[in-house]
Order: C-alpha cells, then structure tokens, then sequence
C-alpha cells in the first residue's frame, strides 16, 4: 500500500527521518556513556542524583521524540510510492535491524529506571559493551540503505 499524495513531500520526509536518526543515534551512543560514569557515582550521592537528572532530560526531551519522530518520518517515506522494491532482501535486514535499536531503545529506558531507583545490577564494563550495540546495528542500517545489498 502506497500514498501517491506523499510523492511531492519524498525530499522533505527523508530529510526529515534523516534529522531525527541523527538525533536518536547521538543519544543512543551517549546514555550508555553517562551510565558508565554513574556505576562510580555512590547511589544517592549528589553525583548520582545529576547524573539521574542528564539521564532523564537525554531520554525524555531528545531520545524518545527523536525516535518517535525516526518511526513516524520511516513508515511515511515507506508509504511513498516508488520508495521501496518489496522484492528486495536489503530491507528486511534493515527492518530488523531497527526493530533491534528500538529494543535496545527499551533496554535502555529500563537501565535508566534502575539508575533512577538506586536499584542498578549491571557493572561500569557491561555499560561499555552494550554502548557498542547502537554503533553495531546502525552500521548494518547505513549499509543497507546505502549499498542495498
């Protein structure tokens, strides 16, 4: 299913989904960094509760709308006819891989509330690996909206 009335708009909706992917990643790349710094932060200590508030205003005002905007500006570009060759493999693979990032999304909101409840389980180097995830999914979606394989 296409809408034919979004073809004028095709340049405005990229650009657009192009603006906000380049704000989710900035703040997919960052929150797992400020979560490395707080594993030092001793739990209710003036450090943790700044690092609470970065943490929060990061996913609340830029995160979160950034993403919603990244989903809303994709499924309108895929509505655009002539946007997508639905035979081709190239984006299902990136399909999944943004299924992935929002998962991480939610991990992430979720690593956030522990934080926030002085209830964190995970370690300073968990934090470090799994801030190369977002790095990791969004190379396989540059690829496949790039080269297409």
């Amino acid at each position: 299913m296409t809408i034919t009335h979004l073809l004028p708009f095709y340049h405005w909706i990229k650009a657009f989904h192009v603006m906000s992917v380049i704000a989710w990643m900035a703040g997919m790349f960052y929150l797992p960094r400020l979560y490395v710094y707080h594993c030092g932060a001793a739990p209710g200590s003036a450090l943790s509760e700044q690092f609470k508030v970065m943490e929060r205003r990061l996913f609340k005002q830029i995160i979160n709308p950034a993403m919603i905007a990244t989903w809303s500006f994709g499924i309108l570009l895929i509505l655009t006819p002539g946007v997508i060759d639905w035979h081709a493999g190239w984006w299902h693979t990136k399909l999944l891989a943004v299924l992935l990032m929002s998962g991480f999304h939610g991990a992430l909101s979720r690593w956030r509330r522990d934080f926030r409840d002085d209830r964190n389980r995970h370690g300073a180097k968990f934090y470090r690996i799994a801030n190369e995830v977002p790095t990791v999914l969004m190379i396989i979606i540059v690829i496949m909206v790039i080269v297409r394989p």
